[in-house]
């Protein structure tokens, strides 16, 4: 195989803000291509301070054993997926990337998308929610005026929390979702989701910090709504100790290293209760449409990085009021212009 990588910055249409104030304007991503004859697949990872991972940490990386990463013969994905994670056992991001690029080639090779090779049909998809990041109330109106949509997920985390949701749904009837980002106490969580239950919210996601077992416990027993980690599952061996303490599990393909161990995560999520949602970290459309192929094995899904951004690198990822298709009949589903 051979190896090329794009270092890129892409700009939000506005300023990104979660709990604890962590801002953002644009996302800093590595975009990697594995090519073999005339076939080229597409994988993506951002870059997300709150992991300590950045791009340039990716390249360097990538530098130190690029011949190593193109020797491999691409006849099984999974088999080039364990392959990678013990090339870079330190950076599941990187690993992410390359897996997302190998199941691209592999399926255009084949030519069928990755939901075909999964065995899955094109049905019973949920539609994708729109973010609405922490802002002024005025300004978190505005930003959803301006996309209607019929699924929100709220950023909150702030003490105007309730005021938030009060101030949304006096203004919508679309289905709200929360994700406090961790950024929550006991207290204020036992506090709070009762009063966004009865605002009609739908779910929340992660309200504790991320090793706070014995709250989230305490909560999950308590809640009317259903309660979904994210920080506090991140790798597949977090499935587990999920149950009992969650309702369910947000999946980041690229936290967990890929589609092939979201593949796992999905059928141990399954096989424990647990309700499946998959999540990105503001990817243009090469990280959505990988997203998008797992869309008949979801309960939920929130894949709207394309819409946050200003500038997107590939083509092919439609989204129609929250329903999502693709276009390519082989691999990912998208055209990739860098």
């Amino acid at each position: 195989m051979i190896l090329q990588y794009w270092q890129k910055e892409l700009p939000f249409k506005y300023p990104f803000t979660i709990s604890n104030g962590r801002t953002k304007t644009h996302q800093s991503s590595l975009v990697v291509s594995l090519s073999l004859g005339n076939f080229m697949g597409f994988g993506e990872a951002p870059a997300i301070a709150y992991y300590n991972i950045t791009v340039e940490q990716m390249v360097a990386d990538l530098d130190s054993k690029k011949q190593m990463v193109e020797k491999f013969a691409l006849t099984d994905p999974e088999r080039y997926w364990h392959y990678l994670h013990h090339l870079f056992p330190e950076n599941p991001f990187l690993v992410c990337a390359l897996d997302m690029a190998a199941w691209d080639l592999f399926g255009r090779m084949k030519g069928k998308n990755l939901y075909q090779l999964w065995n899955t049909s094109w049905e019973n998809l949920p539609v994708t929610d729109y973010t609405i990041g922490i802002d002024s109330i005025e300004k978190m109106l505005a930003k959803m005026n301006e996309k209607p949509w019929p699924v929100y997920k709220v950023k909150l985390g702030t003490e105007e929390d309730i005021s938030i949701i009060k101030a949304l749904r006096a203004a919508t009837n679309a289905v709200l979702r929360v994700d406090a980002n961790a950024g929550w106490t006991f207290d204020e969580a036992r506090e709070k989701i009762p009063q966004l239950a009865a605002l009609g919210v739908e779910m929340v996601e992660q309200p504790l910090a991320k090793d706070n077992w014995d709250g989230m416990k305490q909560l999950y027993q308590e809640s009317i709504i259903p309660l979904f980690a994210d920080e506090s599952c991140v790798f597949e061996q977090d499935v587990a100790r999920c149950q009992y303490h969650f309702h369910g599990i947000n999946i980041k393909l690229t936290k967990c290293s890929g589609l092939t161990p979201a593949r796992r995560m999905i059928a141990k999520g399954r096989e424990l209760g647990l309700k499946i949602m998959m999540g990105s970290m503001n990817e243009s459309s090469i990280g959505a449409a990988a997203v998008g192929n797992f869309l008949p094995q979801l309960d939920y899904v929130d894949m709207d990085g394309p819409l946050l951004l200003s500038q997107d690198l590939a083509k092919g990822v439609i989204f129609n009021n929250g329903s999502v298709s693709l276009e390519g009949n082989a691999g990912l589903g998208i055209q990739v212009h860098l």
